[in-house]
């Protein structure tokens, strides 16, 4: 969430809501996304700390638990930086130029300079955001509404696409004795026809064309080779892996060959799931999406007399122009906060009332003010204990962020060696120099 200042009601049924429910089931990371402010409002910064701790304020006050989430602050995870410049050496543009929230947020703000990279590029730290907190043998899943969950698929596509970059087979380990059999069978398995396993996905047809392709696409990578990789065995073998799982995905290419899986680094990176959940848009006071743009906001932290004030100007039925005008609670916004505040009796009475022109809309706007005023003191009162004490807000988030760096660091050493082979260089070049060492005594 970024770092916009105090959250509303729409905040609060939009998203956090879900989120209470969420901490109870899952290992959650909720973050204030203080980078991806700078995306759309860079060239000032004056109020993001403050506004950061705003949000942590919200949070905490409707029941986010520490103990249950993982809260912290993006910025604070380096790593999220580092794995984002890694992945846009793999993304194409275009990928980034077709995300529906880029065309639609240069549309609507025209007056923010939108033309910088760091915009273009925001799609893709979320995705490094996403894929930082995937674990293996845990599902990685998003909780969006519908209109997010484009941004879970490129996701997923950058996700592919990097598997399929570094997957590399672990000759090494085929070479020993041991596996002398399985090397036999996996020089089988790619010199005999292999189109008659995708059938299942493909036609015989489509299975036989994508075998010559890939076959095609192979010779010509194994020419241009060295010779004296060429001469390495096994290394055209991971040529034709590698273009297999380009054109059938790297996961159904390893489960389809279960047998050589192990032979095969496994994906580095975890390709996330869409959690789409019920994300209900609670209508500001005049009757739009409640946004703090659009002036309609009623804040979590409002004080009773400002919500009694922000209500009695909220649009109603317009339809109902005279008081004995019958209404229809069914599209009234002052309803939809009814249902959502007042005990069932209160509903009842007013829906029947309302029908029959027996209540007016300055008398209904009343008791639901009252029931929302009764349902948000716990919040505010919870609020105010942290506001008294910010320092505890600041320690919450810090040890959140220590705890978030950990399972970042997990992930970017994967990252890291499937990218750079680092640790499989040190015990390369360490066995090398106890050879030489042997050789010369």
């Amino acid at each position: 969430m970024r770092p916009t200042g105090r959250l509303h009601l729409g905040h609060y049924f939009g998203a956090l809501s879900n989120w209470l429910k969420l901490q109870e089931e899952y290992d959650c990371f909720f973050f204030v996304a203080d980078w991806h402010a700078l995306t759309t409002h860079y060239e000032d910064t004056s109020s993001i700390a403050e506004n950061t701790l705003q949000v942590a304020m919200d949070w905490l006050s409707i029941g986010l638990d520490p103990t249950k989430s993982t809260l912290f602050i993006q910025s604070q995870i380096l790593e999220h930086a580092e794995l984002h410049l890694l992945l846009s050496m793999i993304t194409p543009l275009s990928w980034l130029e077709r995300v529906p929230t880029y065309k639609e947020q240069i549309e609507n703000l025209k007056d923010r300079d939108l033309g910088t990279y760091g915009f273009l590029g925001y799609p893709l730290l979320q995705s490094a955001d996403i894929v930082m907190y995937g674990e293996s043998k845990q599902e990685l899943l998003v909780p969006v509404g519908e209109d997010q969950a484009p941004h879970v698929e490129m996701t997923r596509e950058v996700v592919r696409r990097f598997n399929l970059v570094y997957i590399r087979l672990k000759t090494e380990l085929l070479s020993r004795p041991e596996n002398e059999a399985y090397g036999q069978l996996l020089d089988r398995l790619f010199s005999e026809p292999f189109h008659s396993r995708w059938e299942s996905a493909f036609s015989s047809g489509k299975a036989r064309e994508l075998e010559s392709r890939i076959r095609n696409v192979v010779g010509q990578q194994y020419a241009q080779l060295d010779r004296a990789v060429r001469e390495k065995s096994l290394v055209s073998f991971e040529l034709l892996a590698k273009e297999i799982a380009k054109n059938v995905g790297v996961e159904n290419f390893l489960k389809s060959e279960q047998k050589f899986r192990r032979f095969f680094d496994r994906s580095v990176l975890q390709e996330p799931q869409v959690m789409l959940t019920d994300t209900p848009r609670l209508p500001g006071t005049d009757g739009r999406r409640m946004a703090k743009s659009y002036g309609n906001a009623i804040w979590l932290s409002d004080p009773p007399d400002e919500i009694r004030k922000k209500t009695r100007n909220m649009m109603t039925d317009p339809q109902r122009v005279h008081r004995t005008d019958p209404g229809r609670p069914e599209i009234c916004p002052v309803f939809a906060y009814h249902k959502l505040f007042s005990p069932p009796i209160t509903q009842e009475k007013v829906d029947r009332d309302c029908r029959s022109a027996a209540i007016g809309c300055v008398d209904c706007k009343k008791l639901m003010a009252e029931s929302l005023v009764t349902w948000i003191e716990p919040i505010q009162a919870q609020r105010k204990k942290y506001e008294a004490n910010p320092g505890e807000v600041w320690d919450i988030l810090d040890a959140g962020s220590s705890r978030a760096r950990k399972t970042a660091k997990r992930t970017m050493k994967r990252v890291r060696d499937a990218i750079f082979k680092w640790e499989e260089a040190r015990k390369s070049s360490a066995a090398s120099a106890v050879a030489a060492t042997k050789e010369g005594n």
